[in-house]
């Protein structure tokens, strides 16, 4: 199913404290990416990459024509600087015609560790 991909644990992920945005409660600080970095996704019989429009450790903006309706699950497949990133999430937010928003719900923690340490160096 994964091209490359061993079979790995994934852990559900804890909820953290929210913080207030200017778009509401957000319990992450979401980053634009306007350079792109592409997601393999699969979900609903749909198997596609596309690109992100913004980042965080809570989830991420898939951009695309393609979108899939509020509460459908995904796998997510993301390389990083370090390596692969490899996890579920399900659709929170759809924008026909834009993408979706889609919010992670298990990731192992090595994939939790090079998130994190990608995140880092975009916020510096």
């Amino acid at each position: 199913m994964f091209y490359g991909c061993a079979p790995t644990e994934l852990v559900a992920l804890p909820c953290s404290m929210a913080t207030e945005t200017s778009c509401g409660t957000r319990r992450y600080q979401r980053i634009s990416l306007p350079q792109g970095m592409s997601v393999n996704w699969y979900g609903s019989g749909q198997q596609q990459v596309s690109h992100v429009k913004t980042l965080s450790m809570g989830g991420l903006f898939l951009c695309g024509s393609i979108t899939l309706r509020v509460g459908v699950d995904l796998t997510l497949v993301f390389e990083v600087p370090g390596g692969m990133v490899l996890a579920n999430a399900v659709v929170r937010n759809c924008v026909p015609g834009e993408g979706m928003g889609v919010e992670f719900t298990k990731m192992n923690p090595q994939s939790r560790l090079l998130l994190d340490g990608l995140l880092a160096r975009l916020l510096r």
